[in-house]
């Protein structure tokens, strides 16, 4: 089975990735080279959701602690929603991913975001001119 990959621009800065099927040594490639142009120094957020990702290999592992790497580099995040069962397993046998990343829903995941963009704003409006 192949990997299918829906993007989408949410808002400005933060888009929505859908993946759905196999992410593995086959598809990684074409994942990687999909989600690379979002992780220009623009981009606050990218969100996952993996409701309909079958399978996910150690190449595919490599592509989210990639773009995580990535966007944390110029203060971006990386978040996962709706994550299967087994896909939960490799990520929890590999622990390479902190819960605090791993969302129920990308509408948990946008509460969480809006949360930390109100944090930032205010954040800055206190700041000395």
């Amino acid at each position: 089975m192949a990997l299918n990959i829906g993007i989408e621009k949410r808002k400005l800065g933060h888009f929505l990735v859908k993946l759905e099927g196999r992410l593995d040594g086959l598809t990684a490639p074409d994942c990687e080279a999909k989600i690379e142009p979002l992780l220009a120094a623009s981009t606050r957020s990218i969100v996952l959701d993996l409701a309909k990702l079958d399978y996910i290999s150690s190449m595919g592992l490599r592509v989210i602690l990639a773009a995580r790497k990535s966007l944390a580099n110029h203060k971006g995040e990386l978040l996962l929603t709706h994550m299967q069962a087994p896909i939960a397993k490799v990520f929890e046998i590999a622990k390479i991913m902190p819960g605090t990343f791993i969302f129920e829903s990308v509408k948990s995941a946008d509460i969480y975001l809006d949360a930390v963009q109100r944090r930032e704003i205010l954040k800055n409006e206190n700041l000395p001119e």
